[in-house]
């Protein structure tokens, strides 16, 4: 009964946005409305529907407010995952800061997203990275931050913290330029020949 109670508000809900968005006319054109319209819905598919499961898939709508730098945050402290060496559940905290571009993620799919991770093992360096870079990769934004806070395991607590700027670009060739040489190690090398 409850869920049929959800289902019916969930309906409700789309009746009243359907009835009730429509785009703002300016002169002969039509300008960027600022609020959800029935496009910005068509591309969500987990969003409304009562069956979950775990999924890599985000999904997200059109940001309706590129011209402004705003931080959305998103948190769970009811993330899991396993310790690939010894099978241990890892739980953290996750947190993620991004500043919209383009996208915004729908938060349902991000749940969905999170929860698939609950029975793979990853380092919790490792996975602190994926989930950015997945974001990165589906939302495009100015700037985003991954947090996770795991909890203590033998005494150690672990906290990673992985950004993107999009201002900051680093590209590969630069990334895998090798190492200066150390002095010590020119000198071996005269030495030799």
């Amino acid at each position: 009964q409850s869920l049929g109670f959800l289902r019916d508000s969930a309906q409700r809900r789309r009746a009243r946005l359907n009835a009730t968005v429509s785009p703002l006319p300016i002169g002969n054109r039509m300008s960027l409305t600022k609020t959800t319209t029935k496009s910005d819905l068509a591309s969500l598919t987990m969003l409304g529907q009562s069956a979950t499961k775990p999924s890599k898939k985000l999904e997200r709508f059109p940001n309706h407010h590129p011209g402004r730098r705003y931080v959305v945050t998103l948190s769970t402290d009811e993330f899991t995952c396993i310790c690939p060496m010894t099978g241990q559940p890892d739980f953290a905290t996750i947190t993620i800061n991004y500043i919209p571009d383009r996208w915004v993620v729908e938060s349902k799919s991000l749940k969905l997203y999170l929860w698939s991770y609950r029975n793979e093992g990853i380092f919790q360096e490792h996975l602190t990275n994926v989930v950015l870079d997945d974001l990165v990769k589906a939302l495009k934004p100015h700037w985003c931050e991954v947090i996770g806070a795991f909890k203590v395991r033998w005494g150690i607590a672990i906290t990673v913290r992985a950004e993107y700027d999009r201002s900051k670009k680093v590209t590969v060739q630069s990334a895998a330029r090798p190492l200066p040489r150390r002095h010590e190690d020119t000198k071996d090398t005269k030495k030799a020949s």
